[in-house]
């Protein structure tokens, strides 16, 4: 059961970036984190997590891990390993790439498509949904367990 839910609208990239990094600053105190994304391709995940990134004082280029499964940023206040399940099929394959290592790290994990594997998404301290409500407009629901 989620026992706090926010929700945010963004109106462009830079503000979602700024949840982000918003959300980050929350969490120094909390190595071991893990949150869920969930929403649409495009819909701001990416640029969600480079705002996190900025937050926890990552220098660096942030871009989504799609085709390599996990980009790891260190040199900031925690390490931040993201990684992108849209290519998966099976839960196997996630343990199979050693991915869990990075999931339950001392660092902050932000899981992209989390939902695709539910027994993930139940380890997921903070769920954030992204929803579209116009061409840059986005609702940005962040959900504590």
């Amino acid at each position: 059961m989620d026992a706090k839910a926010d929700v945010y609208v963004t109106n462009s990239p830079e503000e979602t970036e700024a949840l982000g990094a918003e959300l980050a600053k929350g969490l120094l105190s909390s190595p071991g984190e893990v949150i869920g994304l969930v929403g649409e391709l495009g819909a701001g995940k990416t640029s969600f997590v480079r705002g996190m990134a900025r937050g926890l004082g990552v220098k660096g280029c942030v871009k989504s891990p799609s085709f390599t499964l996990i980009n790891v940023y260190e040199g900031g206040s925690l390490p931040l390993y993201h990684i992108d399940l849209y290519r998966l099929a099976k839960l196997e394959e996630l343990y199979g790439a050693g991915l869990e290592e990075y999931i339950y790290a001392k660092g902050i994990s932000v899981i992209e498509w989390a939902d695709k594997f539910p027994a993930l998404y139940a380890e997921c301290n903070i769920i954030v949904i992204f929803s579209y409500k116009g061409e840059d407009m986005r609702e940005i629901e962040i959900r504590r367990r």
